[in-house]
């Protein structure tokens, strides 16, 4: 039996390898799906600091700030220096706001396959891991395992 860690990482791989595809069949092999979520963030919010963008996109600073990190060597985002030495705010770079057309695009694709995969399964995918998410902040995972004794 495949282990629900390994089962959940293999499905995101899938995916997230099949969204790179296009993002590289179409110029941009540097850019991740993972940047999508910052890209449109920036899009409709304007420039904001790492710790608001990391609220805004449901993750933590630190996830946040590394994926900014990656976004700046491939020239998607800058970064400048806040009011507060401490707060770095992001910025798209001309390079991502030429490539919104086809992140815009993959979007609207990625939805469809989506859909289109959520009518093969018993339940929707998203539905799925959004109560799954909703269990787990009810009741954490390392509460759920309990105990354990070697």
């Amino acid at each position: 039996m495949i282990a629900l860690g390994t089962l959940m990482r293999h499905v995101h791989e899938l995916m997230d390898g099949a969204i790179a595809d296009v993002y590289a069949e179409h110029g941009l092999p540097d850019y991740r799906p993972r940047y999508s979520p910052v890209v449109h963030t920036l899009v409709a919010r304007g420039p904001l600091p790492i710790r608001d963008l990391a609220a805004a996109i449901g993750v933590t600073h630190s996830a946040a700030s590394q994926t900014v990190v990656q976004m700046r060597r491939g020239g998607f985002v800058t970064l400048e220096k806040g009011a507060d030495a401490r707060h770095r705010i992001v910025h798209l770079t001309e390079r991502a706001r030429a490539a919104l057309p086809l992140i815009e695009a993959e979007r609207a694709a990625t939805e469809r396959a989506v859909r289109e995969l959520d009518a093969e399964l018993p339940v929707p995918l998203e539905q799925l891991l959004s109560e799954a998410l909703k269990a787990l902040e009810r009741r954490d995972f390392r509460a759920r395992i309990g105990p354990v004794t070697p």
